[in-house]
């Protein structure tokens, strides 16, 4: 999963891009608005955490462009800025929820994780693939009902997939989403990751659609 987070204060940038990577997200840090218009127009994310007060470019700006451009991931306002009427402003120009500073990093992590898992028409935390169930808030899994030990790559290749179940997941999609934009043409790497997830489940976990991806297993 790839979160887009756009902040300019290096203290507050780096903690966050720790929680979210502790939450298991693969996360791209921007510290200009003008950046942050790019990569979000150009790439694609699952969340996206944006501050307001940016340099070269304001984040209500990026916002607007992102949305006049069709881009729909979902964006949580990041900001100082506190009051309500900021907050209407910001939620009238398409963000989807907003989080004034200070903050605890706690609801920042439960707030993306809802935003997300809404954003894939999902209610639950748990999420369902077949023989595999993932609890997404406690980053924890289970085979046939017992418990199973996930490494974070591992959670995230699942995570990323049951979000996408309606469809095959090519290899460099995957590696995007899971190493970064820069490993997005590796796809030896999510071969050898599928061998071992067959070797260590069964070869009816991850399923191939030749020619366009990998895809999980029906629940049904």
């Amino acid at each position: 999963m790839r979160a887009l987070l756009v902040e300019d204060d290096p203290d507050v940038g780096a903690d966050v891009a720790d929680a979210l990577r502790a939450a298991g997200f693969v996360v791209d840090l921007c510290t200009n608005g003008e950046e942050a218009w790019f990569k979000g127009d150009v790439d694609d994310y699952e969340i996206a955490v944006l501050d307001l007060g940016l340099p070269r470019l304001d984040g209500l700006s990026v916002l607007r462009r992102w949305r006049s451009s069709g881009r729909e991931f979902p964006v949580l306002i990041l900001s100082a800025r506190g009051d309500w009427t900021e907050k209407v402003q910001g939620i009238e120009t398409g963000a989807d929820d907003y989080l004034a500073k200070p903050f605890e990093m706690g609801e920042l992590i439960v707030r993306v994780r809802a935003l997300v898992r809404r954003a894939a028409g999902r209610t639950s935390s748990v999420l369902d693939c077949g023989r595999l169930k993932l609890d997404t808030r406690r980053m924890s899994a289970t085979l046939d009902g017992k418990p199973v030990p996930l490494s974070p790559l591992e959670f995230r290749f699942f995570d990323y997939l049951a979000h996408n179940a309606d469809r095959a997941v090519s290899a460099g999609e995957l590696a995007e989403h899971l190493y970064g934009a820069a490993e997005s043409g590796d796809t030896n790497a999510i071969e050898a990751l599928v061998m071992r997830l067959r070797r260590k489940f069964g070869a009816d976990v991850v399923q191939t659609r030749r020619g366009f991806g990998y895809l999980l297993a029906d629940p049904g």
